[in-house]
C-alpha cells in the first residue's frame, strides 16, 4: 500500500541530494543545529513575529468567527511510551485549544518508545502519510528521523510541525518545516549547569545521555562543555541509556561501584533521572550525589517534593501545544505569514528547596489545559 510513497520519496530525494539542497542525514552533527539566538541574528524579522506569537500563546483563546467547514486532519507521531508525561499532555492540550479556537479537526495519534522503536516509527509514518493529513506533528532525535522528515519536506505536504525542537537544522534552510515548537534544551541545561556547577566546582560526576542524537547533544553535551571550564571537576563515566530507566539504573550502579565518592549525576531526561534515583536510593546516597531531572512533569515534581531529586527545569508544558493550535488556526485563516519559524516556550528552574506553594502555582500555569483528562 505504501510503495508509491516510497518510490516518490526515493526519486525526489535522489534529485535533491545530488543538487546539494540537503546534506545527508548521516552527516556529522557538528554545526548542524542553529541556536535560537544565532537564528534570530540571521533572520531579524523573526524576532517580532516570535514575540507577538508568544503573547497569543500565553493569552486565552480567541476563536474563529466561523468554524472551518471541512475538518482539518492532523497526524501525530510521538515517542510517548515513557515515564515523562510530556507527550500525552501535548495531545490533550492540542485538542482542547483547537476546540476553544472553534477549529474543526480530526486527529490520528501514533505512540512508540523512544530510540528503540525507530522501525515502528517508520511504519507509523507510512500509515500517517497514507491517511493524507493536512498537518503532521513529529519529533526529532535519532539520525534516522532526519531522513524520514526530509521525505515530508521534499513532498511539500502535509505541513510539518516539529515538536520538542527549537533549533533549526542547517541543512533545512531552503525547505523549512511549518513550525519548530518546544523548549530550548540548551537554555534549560544551562540553568541546571549554573546551579549544579556552582555547588560542585570540583569532584567527580557521571553523564547519563539519552540516545545518540539531538537530545543528548543539546542537553548532555551542553552540560559537559560547561563543566569542562572547571579543571577540578572530573567526568568519570558517561553512558547512552536510550532514554531507558532500567539502563540508567544499571549504569548508575556500575558508576557507583567504580566511583563510590561520586558527587554528581547529570540526567538527560525524566526516565533517566528516575533510574539513577533508584540506584541512589538503594545505596543510601541521595544526600551525597546531586541529581537533576529535566522537564518538570508529575513524577519529577513528586521526587523533588520528597527531597530525593535535587533540581530540575520545569517547562511551561502546555504552551508548546497551544502554539501548534494557534499556528494551525492562523494557517487556515490565511495568516500563515504571521507564524514564526520557531516557538520556544518558557522554562523555570526548580530545586528541592523551592516553596511548595510556588511549585503549585507553576504547575497550574504549566498544565493549564492538561491537568485533567490526559
Amino acid at each position: 500500500m505504501f510503495k508509491p510513497f516510497r518510490n516518490f520519496f526515493v526519486h525526489i530525494a535522489t534529485i535533491l541530494f545530488a543538487s546539494g539542497l540537503f546534506v545527508s542525514a548521516a552527516a556529522d552533527n557538528n554545526g548542524q543545529y542553529i541556536r535560537v539566538s544565532d537564528y534570530l541574528a540571521a533572520h531579524p524579522e523573526q524576532r517580532q513575529k516570535m514575540q507577538a506569537f508568544s503573547k497569543i500563546v500565553r493569552e486565552a483563546a480567541s476563536p474563529l468567527d466561523k468554524t472551518n467547514e471541512k475538518p482539518i486532519k492532523i497526524a501525530i507521531i510521538y515517542p510517548a511510551e515513557q515515564s515523562s508525561d510530556y507527550w500525552r499532555r501535548s495531545v490533550s492540550t492540542l485538542e482542547k485549544r483547537l476546540s476553544e479556537l472553534n477549529v474543526s479537526y480530526e486527529i490520528n495519534s501514533y505512540f512508540s518508545r523512544p530510540t528503540v522503536d525507530i522501525s515502528l516509527q517508520s511504519e507509523q509514518l507510512n500509515s500517517a502519510i497514507a491517511w493524507e493529513p493536512d498537518y503532521l506533528i513529529y519529533t526529532l532525535d535519532a539520525l534516522r528521523h532526519q531522513a524520514m522528515i526530509e521525505r515530508i519536506l521534499l513532498r511539500g505536504k502535509p505541513k510539518l510541525i516539529l515538536q520538542n525542537i527549537t533549533t533549526p537544522l542547517q541543512q533545512w534552510q531552503q525547505l523549512k518545516p511549518f513550525l519548530y515548537t518546544g523548549f530550548d534544551h540548551e537554555k534549560g541545561t544551562q540553568l541546571l549547569a549554573d546551579q549544579m556547577l556552582e555547588q560542585h566546582s570540583k569532584g567527580k560526576y557521571s553523564m547519563l545521555y539519552f540516545s545518540r542524537g539531538y537530545v543528548s547533544k543539546m542537553r548532555g553535551d551542553t552540560f559537559t562543555q560547561q563543566a569542562a571550564n572547571n579543571p577540578d571537576l572530573k567526568l568519570v563515566s558517561s553512558y547512552y541509556t536510550k532514554g531507558n530507566s532500567e539502563i540508567a539504573y544499571k549504569a548508575t550502579l556500575a558508576t557507583l561501584k567504580k566511583t563510590p565518592d561520586l558527587n554528581m549525576i547529570f540526567a538527560c531526561s525524566t526516565d533517566i533521572a528516575l533510574g539513577a534515583l533508584k540506584a541512589l536510593d538503594e545505596n543510601n546516597l541521595n544526600d551525597q550525589v546531586t541529581l537533576n531531572g529535566w522537564g518538570g512533569g508529575d513524577r519529577e515534581i513528586e521526587a523533588l517534593l520528597e527531597g530525593k531529586l535535587d533540581l530540575t527545569v520545569m517547562r511551561m508544558n502546555d504552551d508548546s501545544s497551544v502554539a501548534m493550535a494557534e499556528a494551525i488556526k492562523m494557517d487556515i485563516s490565511g495568516q500563515s505569514s504571521s507564524v514564526p519559524h520557531i516557538y520556544s516556550g518558557d522554562i523555570v528552574l526548580l530545586s528541592k528547596n523551592t516553596d511548595k506553594d510556588e511549585i503549585e502555582q507553576l504547575k497550574k500555569r504549566a498544565f493549564r489545559y492538561s491537568s485533567h483528562g490526559q
